[in-house]
């Protein structure tokens, strides 16, 4: 009589718990090299560079700008469902699909470890 688990044990919950704060740790960084990218991008350090680099270097710079602004955000985003994860850990809420209240797999969560849906639920979406 195999019944089927309702939620993942406190050691597995731990084991995402870890993996959730060093992909936090990473997507911070990111985000702070993003946001520094964006209110730096006046200079570079490039004024005792040769004129051509300084060309495609202001380039560069003002076409990333908007798209350093772009991934700034989506990472913020990514930040919060991160944090978000962590409060379901808490509570030990953490890899239920929100939609079938069925486990999430284990494969999923550790390649996708915000993930509030299962892929069944996602699918139909």
């Amino acid at each position: 009589m195999d019944t089927e688990k309702v939620r993942y044990s406190d050691a597995e919950l731990q084991e995402f718990k870890e993996l959730i704060l060093s992909k936090l740790e990473s997507a911070k960084k990111d985000y702070e090299e993003l946001r520094a990218a964006i209110t730096h991008s006046s200079s570079n350090g490039v004024e005792d560079t040769s004129p051509t680099f300084k060309v495609l270097e202001e380039g560069a710079s003002s076409l990333s700008k908007e798209e350093s602004g772009q991934l700034a955000q989506r990472q913020y985003k990514f930040i919060q469902s991160l944090e978000a994860a962590l409060i379901r850990i808490e509570n030990k809420t953490y890899g239920v699909c929100r939609e079938t209240g069925k486990l999430i797999p284990k494969e999923r969560l550790m390649l996708v470890p915000h993930a509030t849906l299962s892929v069944e639920a996602k699918n139909k979406r």
